[in-house]
């Protein structure tokens, strides 16, 4: 009953951000079409925002502008729209049905465009408010890595890559592109020291992880990225740090006063107050999926100690945080807060030892696993079962899999500023957003088709007010950024040659403008039956999809 009231006012607390962002995406659309027809002297008869009953309505001139009921849409409904309707020839020059081919087309095509350039617009407010990206930062980094061989660490900062001052990681990724398979200096700064360094490397080209790019291969240093581990601790039982207090899980905010993000930064801040009782502040979660955290202080006790490891803190990856009911894992026997300290024959380092092991299950025998319990060794024995997953980059894949969780919890990167130093920049800076956008939306539809995406990624109204609540809590410029992209999605869907919509009419008009005559009106009254067909099935499979998102795990 808690989880059904938490959705219900989360739903309710998504309405106004919902009604602003829809409502004006809407209008800017209808008045594409409602401008563009009253340029070429076509009569308006009704603007509405909405479906339905009209809850307010008004007249000037020509047109009742109205707000109706149901805020789904809207529409512009235009004298002579009907081409069955009998119209004088003295009101001829008014009807939309009697305007040249190349006006229609400009008419119906306007309102697309508009969701088009109004993108543009916000995207060129953001770039002048000062947009959120992510700071050239580089994460966690293997010893073993050609990364750290050639002398990059954790937490260094990209200044410079082949002489060009850098301000994105994105900047520094192009770099890496264009100068793959030869020499490149690097200047880097080192985290938390004014001390720098120039780095010398060879970028290598890698397949570009990103199925929404038109780039098949990207640059990279192997090793080298912005991924990192939050400060979320697993703990030994009976150490130091169980007795003091601490729990698998935990996360680490502060040491001694002094402010923590990333597990790779305990060791230096313990080491530098051995022999004294630290002060740790921590937030505690029940589960992954605990929304409120409980803040507490633990001080762990006198001790001389050299490392974290040495009072029993060490990464959370390799605890169970929960375990999948009527999983293989479950009816075998692991239990969350269990420590995987074997897999078959092998000592796993990190989370990724033991999901390769299952991934590399052939569907015979049975996984070993031994798991430390309460300071003793249990050992399990598992058979894989064969599931389907989302992949990172939406598709579905099937695999072998035992159903365990665990308290890996990747940090965010490192986030920086990027604005705009005046209006031209500003605006290239939308057009380029805007661009890049539309090719990953239309590129996210042809992969679709291809199966790569899963089309369970598809998302209605309950997901449009879900993303609006979350970015209007996070902040203006990601609120507007929002509402640019769902503006881009709905310039491309509207062009979909899918009768009732944009793209249809264009279909007819254009097939009319080739031909000469237009469709007959026996053809596209099927045609328009099959759209609304389609459009209904698409808009329930999304409503589903949604509903199973939001309430599938009751």
């Amino acid at each position: 009953m808690d989880t059904i009231f938490g959705y219900l006012n989360s739903g309710l607390s998504a309405i106004i951000p919902f009604t602003v962002l829809l409502g004006l995406l809407i209008f800017v659309h209808e008045m594409g079409h409602f401008l563009v027809a009253k340029f070429f002297g076509v009569r308006v008869e009704v603007f509405s925002l909405g479906f339905g009953k009209k809850l307010f309505q008004f007249k000037r001139g020509d047109t009742v502008y109205c707000l109706s009921m149901i805020p789904l849409g809207g529409y512009v409904k235009m004298y002579g729209d009907d081409i069955n309707a009998d119209i004088p020839e003295s009101e001829k020059r008014y009807s939309f049905t009697h305007k040249p081919v190349s006006q229609r087309i400009a008419v119906v095509l306007a309102g697309p465009l508009m969701n088009f350039f109004f993108a543009i617009l916000i995207f060129l407010i953001v770039a002048l408010m000062g947009e959120q990206v992510k700071a050239p930062v580089v994460g966690d980094i293997a010893a073993e890595s050609v990364a750290y061989q050639s002398g990059f660490r954790s937490g260094d900062k990209i200044l410079k890559a082949g002489g060009q001052e850098i301000a994105t990681w994105d900047e520094f990724v192009q770099i890496l592109t264009k100068g793959h398979g030869q020499s490149l200096t690097v200047d880097i700064q080192r985290a938390n020291s004014d001390q720098t360094a120039a780095i010398v490397t060879n970028p290598v080209l890698v397949p570009n992880p990103s199925i929404l790019s038109l780039q098949e291969s990207i640059g990279e240093i192997p090793g080298l990225n912005t991924n990192a581990k939050a400060s979320v601790v697993g703990v030994r039982k009976n150490s130091l740090a169980d007795k003091a207090g601490l729990k698998t899980g935990d996360v680490i905010k502060a040491v001694a006063g002094v402010p923590v993000k990333y597990l790779r930064e305990l060791d230096n801040l313990f080491v530098s107050l051995q022999g004294q009782p630290i002060e740790i502040e921590i937030e505690r979660y029940e589960n992954l999926e605990d929304p409120t955290p409980e803040t507490q202080k633990i001080t762990v006790g006198k001790a001389q100690f050299a490392s974290i490891n040495s009072i029993g803190i060490e990464s959370s990856e390799l605890f169970l945080a929960k375990i999948i009911p009527e999983s293989p894992a479950q009816i075998a026997g692991l239990k969350a807060g269990d420590r995987i300290s074997k897999v078959n024959d092998m000592v796993p380092a990190v989370w990724e030892d033991v999901l390769n092991t299952v991934k590399s299950y052939k569907g015979e025998g049975v996984i070993a696993i031994q798991v430390e319990r309460e300071g003793k060794f249990e050992n399990f024995e598992i058979t894989p079962k064969m599931t389907e997953h989302m992949n990172s980059q939406g598709g579905e894949e099937k695999r072998f899999t035992v159903g365990i969780i665990p308290w890996a919890v990747p940090a965010s990167p490192e986030i920086t500023t990027l604005k705009m130093a005046g209006f031209g920049a500003a605006l290239g800076r939308g057009f380029d957003r805007t661009i890049e956008i539309s090719v990953m939306t239309v590129l996210s539809f042809w992969r679709l088709i291809e199966n790569k995406i899963s089309p369970k990624n598809i998302g209605g109204v309950i997901s449009i007010g879900q993303a609006a609540s979350e970015t209007y809590k996070m902040g203006i410029s990601q609120f507007l950024q929002m509402m640019a992209v769902i503006s881009i999605n709905l310039f491309i869907l509207n062009l979909l040659p899918i009768p009732v919509l944009d793209g249809g009419h264009l279909l007819f008009y254009t097939i009319e403008a080739i031909r000469g005559t237009p469709v007959s009106m026996k053809k596209m009254e099927i045609a328009q039956q099959i759209g609304l067909v389609a459009l209904m099935s698409l808009m329930v499979f999304s409503l589903f999809n949604d509903v199973t998102r939001v309430f599938g795990a009751w």
